[in-house]
Formats: structure tokens, sequence, C-alpha cells
């Protein structure tokens, strides 16, 4: 296993990120990425085991409900980059049970590099939506046929991959990229029929980022973000080279579906977790803003609350739905239930917005106009900012503009934006989470009982 300081150095590996339109060549002294770095390296030091044979704890692979609990708990407060890196390893492994009968070479070399990532403790990220190009037609129908990530050339020891993953959380700061297709391929689009693993340093691999982290020296008034942020990545593959060894599908356009299903499953769980906790902050953060604003006895500011409440119990309820009904691979790896995954992902996706409303409405406009800390340590405008910022005795008014801020931080500014359009991306559009419910929904089941309540006899069903 590698210390914080260790997967420090182990980015300094010649990989070609790029940030504001400048290479960056020392990613960890770079102001904004760096403070990123520091997070996933105390993320490191935090699982770090000095026994030469051990693998980290969030890499684990759950047997059983109870231990797929267990590493929902301990992702609770790791950063993105490690969560990514286990979602990817349970991606794999899904969907090399899922090709297990008719791949059976591929299954094994999938297990060979999930053991070599555990090893060498390294962090994985999934490279999935591609550039796309005219989204009307097909992959094999573009206009500019690198429009979706495609392989060029086959050589006797690997391939050459060339196109664009949008939208890759962390990709510059991990060491591997998972690139896998987006969708289902016809026959004819073999080529773009391609999962493989990608080191980050190999040639030909660009990355350009962007980050929602705040760019005000003072972050104090960004109480969230400023304190952590993830950058996203443009990944670019000009012609990269892949060894067979790390080819786990090539051409067989019938399971190019397979990996972005087991991706879903397992991006859309995260997505769960994630959204129960953030339902029951949202709720915390208007129950606090009304107190102080001395509204918590007023009826509609109650059943704005009230219905944010149920809102946060249903999507809580989904993920244990999930995971208590989860489902053993012939391999013994457990993986959450298809159904009340994305049944629970899609409601929480769904409404975000409408809780977020609830929330800007009870709170008022000062979640964007709040005084910054700063302000409040002027000793001219402090004590004025403090004497009308307050509300009443009990509230004083430095407490009600840190709310303000913690509010318009994570739901109203740079890391609020990216939080809702993540909720709705992240694991697919809500469309694919509605396919995948209906799909796994027993439609039988409640035709069955739907005729037995109309007394109807199903013989009698024309």
């Amino acid at each position: 296993m590698m210390t914080g300081e260790q997967y420090k150095t182990s980015l300094n590996d010649g990989r070609a990120t790029f940030f504001e339109g400048q290479r960056v060549d020392d990613i960890s002294a770079n102001a904004l990425l760096g403070q990123t770095v520091g997070v996933v390296a105390n993320t490191y030091d935090r699982f770090y085991k000095p026994e030469p044979d051990a693998i980290s704890d969030y890499m684990k692979v759950p047997g059983s409900a109870q231990e797929l609990w267990d590493q929902v708990a301990a992702h609770h407060d790791v950063d993105l980059l490690t969560h990514v890196t286990y979602a990817s390893i349970m991606t794999l492994l899904t969907a090399a049970d899922r090709i297990s009968e008719k791949r059976p070479q591929a299954v094994e070399a999938i297990h060979k590099y999930v053991d070599f990532v555990q090893k060498n403790d390294l962090r994985v990220t999934q490279c999935i939506t591609d550039a796309k190009g005219d989204r009307s037609k097909h992959p094999a129908d573009q206009q500019d046929p690198d429009a979706y990530v495609r392989v060029v050339d086959r050589k006797d020891d690997g391939v050459v991959i060339r196109g664009a993953k949008l939208h890759i959380s962390g990709a510059s700061l991990g060491h591997e990229l998972m690139t896998i297709p987006t969708k289902a391929m016809r026959p004819g689009e073999e080529d773009y029929s391609i999962a493989c693993m990608v080191p980050v340093n190999a040639p030909g691999v660009k990355i350009v980022n962007t980050t929602y982290g705040p760019r005000h020296e003072d972050t104090r008034d960004f109480p969230v973000s400023g304190n952590y942020h993830m950058p996203e990545g443009f990944v670019i593959f000009d012609d990269v080279f892949v060894p067979y060894d790390r080819v786990f599908l090539d051409g067989e356009t019938e399971y190019a579906a397979v990996f972005a299903h087991s991706l879903g499953l397992w991006e859309r769980l995260g997505g769960l977790a994630s959204m129960a906790d953030g339902a029951d902050e949202m709720v915390g953060f208007a129950q606090l803003i009304a107190e102080a604003n001395g509204l918590e006895r007023v009826g509609h500011v109650k059943e704005k609350i009230s219905e944010m409440i149920i809102h946060a119990t249903l999507v809580r309820a989904s993920l244990e739905a999930a995971i208590s009904n989860c489902q053993i691979t012939s391999d013994g790896a457990a993986f959450p239930d298809e159904l009340y995954t994305n049944a629970g992902k899609y409601h929480g996706a769904a409404n975000y917005n409408q809780m977020v409303r609830h929330l800007h409405d009870i709170a008022g406009g000062s979640v964007l106009t709040a005084p910054g800390i700063a302000d409040l340590e002027n000793d001219e405008t402090g004590h004025l900012i403090r004497k009308y910022m307050g509300t009443k005795q009990s509230v004083d008014g430095a407490y009600r503009t840190r709310l303000f801020h913690a509010i318009r931080d994570t739901t109203a500014d740079a890391f609020g934006g990216w939080k809702a359009v993540t909720n709705v991306q992240a694991g697919g559009g809500l469309y694919a989470q509605r396919i995948v419910t209906r799909k796994h929904y027993d439609m039988e089941k409640a035709k069955a009982t739907a005729l037995k309540t109309a007394r109807i006899d199903p013989a009698d069903v024309h």
C-alpha cells in the first residue's frame, strides 16, 4: 500500500495534464488541483497498512448485505476518487460475472487486473461518456468517426484507440482510466466495442481539467467547496496503444452495453447513498435557517420542511432496500438490487430541484447576498453586519451569516450547480434509470394482483 506522500510522488510520472490553458507538470503544487491531491493523500494515510500483502479496506469486495453496508459506511466520508476506484473495481467484477459464460478469457483478465489494482493501491477513474457528435446518429454513422472512442489499429500485441471521454471525475489524479463503451453497439460497430484499462501517463493521453473549486483568496465564504473539490477531466485518447492483457472487450458488440450497465449500477448506488446524506443535510439547513429567521412555526414553512423530510426518508429507504435485497454473484460478490437502486436514484434526482427550491424559499435572498466573513471582521462594518444579520437575541448575526454561506455554497454557487447536474447525470440520465426500473419491476405480479382484485380469471384475459 502507498502512504500519502508516496501517492503524491506517483503523480509525477509524465502525465499530460492541463488546467486553465497551461500544462501542469507538478499537480501537487498547483494552487487548486493540489488541494484535492492533499485530500486524496490524507485518505491514503487513513487506510494505510504497513504489511506487504495488505489491501486497503475500501477496496475489499463485499460478500454479503452486511459487508455491502460496511462499504457504504466506509465511503461516507472518503474523497470522490477513492469512491470511484471502489465503484470501478465492482463494475469490472459485475461485468465479469455477466459475460463469464461466453468470454471466460476476459473474466480471467479482469480478475488479474483487479488483483493488480488492489495490491498496488492504485486509483481508477471511469471513462464512459463519449464526445458523441450528432446525438441523433449511431457511432458508425457519425460524420467524424472519432466521435466515439474506437480502435483505429490492431497490432500483434495490442490495439490503438482514438477519441475522447467527457466528465471524468478525478481523471488527472488517478493512475488508471477504465475506458468502456457508453452504450449498446450494433453489428458494424465492432471498433467501438472496446473496453480496456489505460494508464493515465500512457503516451497520447491528454487530460484537460475544470473544477468548481472557488477561485477566491478567502475561502471561508465557501465552507464546503473551499475545503474539498474534485476536478473534472476531458480525457483525450490521441492514438493510444493498449496491450491485449488490458483489453477486456474487443469487437464483441453484443457485450458492449454490459460494462456500461454494470457501471450504472454501482454509480447509482453511490449516488443514492450521497443523496440520502445530502437530503438529510438539506432538511437540517432548512430547519436551522427557519429557526434563525424566526419562521419555524409558520404553516407553509413547516409544510415545506415536512415535504423535505418525506423526500429524505424515501431516498434513504430506497438505499436500505437496495442493500438489504442484494444479489450474490457466482464469485461470491454482493451487488445491490437493481430495482431499488434505480428507482431510488431516479426519485432522488427527479425531486432534488424541488427540495432546493423549498430551502431557498425558506431561507430568503441572503443566501446570495450575505456579506463575507472578512466583512464581519472589519472594524467599521463587522458590528453593524452582526446587528442587522441578527434576528433576535438568541440568534447571532455571524452565525446566521455562516448558515447562508453554507446554503449558497452547497446549492446556489459553483459547487451547488455541479451537484444539481451530477445528481441527474451521474450513472446515466433519468431516462436510463426509468428503463432499468421498468425492466426489473415484477409487472406480471402486478397484473396478477390487479386481476385478482377485479375477480377476473387470468384465463379470460385476451
